[in-house]
């Protein structure tokens, strides 16, 4: 069973546009919503494989009712842990091209009550997990070092752990000990206070953080592909487009999402992540990929990395 914890989660809601043309009334070809935060599509990606999973989600207000609703029924098992703001709505504007614009709202307050409440949660439900997925941002009333919390009290009870999660909070955690982060390119650059824009920055980025306590580093490098460091080495996974790409909403969160579900750990895992990843790029808004979108025939996975390869989305600090 993959237990997640998503702090801020959100109901996401999707526009198609022709076209994105500022100053114009603009009639959408298509619209959905979708729960949202990364570790709700997580949960997701795993109800979609048919594997258990339980996301616990501070929730408030209607848009709280209606996430806890629409993912009870993709097959995800909801604890809810009340809370007197209201979950907040994101909106997409997704073009033909694959060009996604986001607007995320901030999120409700938490009080200290409702963050103790939320860590003491996950300690009462983690019994059957064999992982906890910690992901996304944190809303206002959680300290930087929430996500430690998390981490340490995962790995007291001897679960495995792995954080989505970026800037001070990422770097709080490391420390103790998550059996695997997924940082992005400009993730890693934020992390660790330089550029990353080739292949070979990414790989030094990534043991870099490797060596301050992370397991293992996922990295989503956009169209080059997946990067994982840790004990095992450097492998690198990529893939050929195959099929358009209609937005990369989701795409890191159903990569991580295959990582878990083939074990976490080695070559195998990571050609999971890339071909859940591939797949949900190639689905509307941030629907996760079944196991008949998958492709994994189709990821390429070597140790002999071209060092020099620019990054398509290169990263900044």
């Amino acid at each position: 069973m993959i237990l997640t914890v998503t702090p801020n989660p959100s109901l996401d809601r999707t526009y198609e546009l022709p076209s994105l043309d500022r100053g114009r009334v603009l009639r959408a070809a298509g619209d959905r919503i979708d729960p949202g935060g990364k570790g709700v599509n997580v949960s997701r990606a795993a109800a979609a494989a048919g594997i258990p999973t339980t996301a616990v989600l501070p929730l408030g207000g209607a848009p709280g009712v209606l996430l806890a609703e629409l993912l009870g029924g993709q097959g995800v098992n909801v604890t809810a842990v009340s809370i007197a703001g209201q979950t907040r709505s994101n909106i997409s504007l997704a073009e033909p091209d694959g060009t996604l614009t986001k607007i995320n709202a901030t999120g409700p307050k938490l009080s200290a009550q409702e963050s103790g409440l939320l860590l003491d949660t996950v300690r009462t439900s983690r019994a059957d997990a064999s992982w906890i997925a910690g992901c996304g941002s944190l809303p206002g009333g959680l300290a930087p070092d929430w996500y430690a919390d998390l981490v340490a009290a995962a790995r007291t009870a001897g679960v495995r752990v792995a954080l989505d999660a970026s800037g001070p909070a990422l770097r709080a955690a490391l420390p103790a000990g998550p059996d695997v982060i997924k940082p992005d390119a400009s993730q890693l650059a934020a992390s660790v206070g330089r550029p990353v824009s080739t292949l070979g920055e990414a790989v030094g980025a990534a043991q870099e953080l490797h060596a301050l306590g992370a397991g293992a580093v996922l990295a989503s490098l956009g169209r080059n592909g997946l990067l994982l460091v840790g004990e095992q080495g450097v492998c690198h996974a990529t893939t050929e487009p195959a099929g358009a790409v209609r937005g990369t909403a989701g795409a890191g969160d159903a990569a991580l999402a295959g990582f878990l579900i083939a074990g976490g750990d080695g070559p195998g895992a990571l050609r999971s992540a890339l071909a859940h990843g591939a797949a949900a790029g190639r689905l509307p808004g941030s629907v996760m990929p079944a196991p008949s979108d998958l492709r994994p025939d189709q990821v390429r996975i070597t140790r002999d990395l071209p060092l020099d390869l620019p990054l398509a989305e290169p990263g900044t600090p």
